[in-house]
């Protein structure tokens, strides 16, 4: 069973998408410390970590960034070179921040196309202890999607991750329908173009043209991203991918990372 819960921040409204409440144990007990508020679930094993940690090194970067041996968020030692600054701050936010943000591989997940983020409860109870909110991160969605390069090199379970800490964060919102990137996409983008690559065009992903004819009947879906070439030219690059095969709500304009 599936609820949707809104949470009222002091400006604006964020909405998450939650399953069941996640009971959180098994964590570091330095988690729940002002210096440890993005962590790594256990079951987000060493792999998935170095993959996503040479992800976040990319964008914000940070050449140090890793995840230490209890699974928290480290920036390292060394200044960073190149990268975005508006995701270097959103992390420091975030790590620094009144929340504790949990990092968890959802991988195969039915219920999870790509990320979504949903709030934590703490067994034996919240007092004492910060609000908690899991970042389900499905790495195996990220590896069915194919495309353009330059939509590629800006779509993966990093940004997904970036996407949904920015909703903790700073409470942005997504739009309503389609034809926008929306509030928090566009702190995103912004921290795209820090980084040289092609902005996302809209929230929502869109039917493939063709997709519901022919005998063998799919979910193929693509999702649009632009970046400016030569001058002024606006360039339209596509990801394409079987909706069937990520998973998440059975809405047919189900949002990839929500």
């Amino acid at each position: 069973m599936r609820k949707a819960v809104r949470r009222v921040g002091s400006r604006r409204a964020l909405w998450l998408v939650c399953l069941l409440a996640h009971a959180l144990s098994g964590l570091p007990a330095a988690a729940e410390q002002a210096t440890q508020r993005v962590v790594c679930r256990a079951g987000l094993g060493e792999t998935r970590r170095q993959e996503l940690s040479a992800q976040l090194r990319a964008i914000t970067g940070w050449p140090g960034l890793h995840f230490d041996g209890d699974g928290a968020l480290d920036f390292g030692a060394d200044a960073p070179r190149g990268g975005s600054p508006t995701a270097r701050a959103l992390l420091t936010s975030a790590r620094g921040g009144k929340n504790l943000i949990i990092l968890e591989d959802a991988s195969g997940r039915d219920d999870v196309a790509f990320c979504r983020v949903v709030e934590g409860g703490w067994k034996g109870g919240a007092q004492g202890r910060p609000a908690a909110f899991v970042v389900l991160i499905d790495f195996t969605d990220f590896s069915r999607v194919s495309g353009d390069a330059d939509a590629l090199a800006a779509f993966n379970a990093a940004w997904g991750a970036l996407h949904e800490i920015e909703h903790v964060v700073n409470d942005s919102v997504d739009p309503k329908g389609p034809g926008a990137a929306g509030e928090c996409e566009a702190a995103i983008n912004a921290m795209r173009r820090e980084c040289g690559l092609a902005e996302r065009a809209e929230y929502f992903y869109t039917p493939m043209p063709g997709a519901e004819s022919g005998d063998f009947k799919t979910r193929f879906v693509r999702l649009a991203f632009e970046r400016t070439r030569d001058g002024n030219k606006r360039r339209r690059y596509w990801l394409y991918w079987d909706a069937g095969l990520t998973g998440g709500l059975p809405d047919a304009n189900q949002v990839a990372s929500k």
